[in-house]
């Protein structure tokens, strides 16, 4: 649910300060942030942000098509490790699935020699 325009964008008034510091000093070093829920705003652009995803900081470059998003879109609290399990690493490994469900060994072509000739 969107966030009542009554109210108005949330942004954290120590980050801001931080930010705007950084950016009148000029200063390339990341500013580590624990506030996932603050909303990219345009003084933010070009400053390099070190988000905190529950156990690591994540360094991000903000851009100009971050603005208006959170800081927390940018910085994923989960590890994609993929999906299937023994079926897909078996295939991955190079075996060909037979109808049965066993794995049969990928077979040469280059090498096939024809029985029975």
């Amino acid at each position: 649910m969107a966030r009542s325009l009554k109210k108005g964008l949330f942004v954290d008034e120590k980050l801001k300060k931080k930010v705007l510091a950084a950016k009148s000093a000029n200063d390339r070093k990341p500013i580590k942030t624990w506030s996932r829920s603050c909303t990219v705003f345009p003084e933010m652009v070009g400053i390099i942000m070190a988000i905190h995803d529950g156990k690591n900081h994540i360094s991000v470059l903000i851009s100009e098509e971050m603005v208006g998003h959170k800081l927390g879109e940018f910085a994923p609290t989960t590890k994609f490790k993929g999906h299937g399990g023994r079926r897909a690493r078996e295939e991955e490994k190079g075996g060909v699935r037979t109808p049965a469900g066993s794995v049969a060994p990928k077979e040469d072509k280059e090498n096939k020699e024809v029985k029975g000739k």
